[in-house]
């Protein structure tokens, strides 16, 4: 008995070690350290919906959120995540990268101000020093966004804090930041004692964008892998949204120590509704709104046909 228990554990371990070995390897290059805003990657690991398809997925947080994009135009790895205006840019700039997913179909990213601050409107930032992480589009937003309170940049000091948003607040070292989330850096600061408030660029003169989507080098976008990878992150989102507290287990699963905390579960409750149910998806009117509204402000040279840097990934 005791050798045919051994033989059948030897066949089991055996038979997953080949499993294993016949999946396909895939490298995802998330923008930033793992938080709730890769949920559906990280459960579609943890649950096996990519072993179901065949796909090995490694993992990989950068060490420079710029980069993933640019690594993924360059052939380094198979798949990053990018900011929808973002992208456009890019594309703007040479790099032969092509959307074939959306992870966030609607803006996260937001201007925030602590509530003690005093500022209760977008124009009571006269004369205001505000953060800012990224140049460009971020750039824009906030002038859009100030534009409707009839204001300018010319009336704001800015000042660029990196990615130290909820730091350079607390600190007093700017009065407002543009770009943090609305489901992270508003908990973030509320757990410090500190609330804040946010005002929505979608609300403010700003054409609504995809938060998140899911970037190839151009001529990858037909590999089998892309098609299963989307399928996986399908199954992924339709699980966490009918299973909302187990999936929240399962993702914390994938670094405890650096996951299961408050601020990752409160965020979790923001962030876990607004993933795009159908990530093959494409959005055409948004995705010509967003362009035009980024060379009506000089930070695109020409327009892009959808066709050249999109494409709804076939089942």
């Amino acid at each position: 008995m005791k050798k045919t228990r051994q033989f059948y554990t030897a066949l089991f371990s055996l038979t997953f070690a080949l499993s294993a070995q016949a999946n396909e390897k895939l490298t995802m290059l998330i923008d930033w350290f793992v938080n709730p805003v890769h949920a559906d990657i990280v459960i579609a690991k943890q649950k096996g919906f990519f072993d179901q398809q065949g796909l090995d997925v490694e993992i990989i947080e950068p060490t420079d959120p710029s980069m993933p994009p640019k690594l993924v135009a360059a052939g380094q790895a198979d798949i990053s995540m990018d900011f929808q205006p973002q992208l456009v840019m890019h594309v703007d700039q040479g790099l032969p990268l092509v959307r074939i997913g959306t992870m966030v179909a609607t803006p996260f990213t937001s201007l925030v101000v602590l509530k003690e601050s005093g500022i209760n409107s977008l124009a009571d930032l006269k004369g205001k020093k505000i953060g800012y992480s990224v140049s460009g589009f971020e750039d824009t937003i906030l002038s859009s966004m100030l534009e409707s309170a009839g204001l300018s940049l010319k009336d704001v000091q800015l000042i660029n804090v990196n990615f130290a948003l909820s730091q350079s607040l607390l600190s007093k070292q700017v009065d407002a930041v543009i770009g943090a989330y609305r489901n992270f850096e508003l908990h973030e600061l509320a757990l410090e004692g500190h609330p804040a408030q946010a005002f929505f660029p979608e609300q403010n003169g700003v054409p609504s964008f995809e938060e998140l989507t899911l970037v190839v080098k151009k001529g990858r976008e037909t590999d089998p892998k892309i098609a299963k990878f989307l399928t996986a992150l399908e199954q992924a989102t339709a699980y966490m949204k009918q299973n909302p507290e187990q999936a929240w287990q399962d993702f914390v699963s994938f670094k405890p120590k650096e996951l299961d905390n408050e601020l990752n579960r409160l965020a979790w409750n923001d962030t876990y509704p607004a993933f795009a149910d159908n990530p093959r998806e494409l959005n055409k009117d948004r995705y010509n709104q967003v362009a035009e509204f980024m060379l009506e402000k000089g930070l695109i040279k020409k327009m892009p046909t959808l066709e050249s840097y999109t494409v709804e990934v076939p089942h």
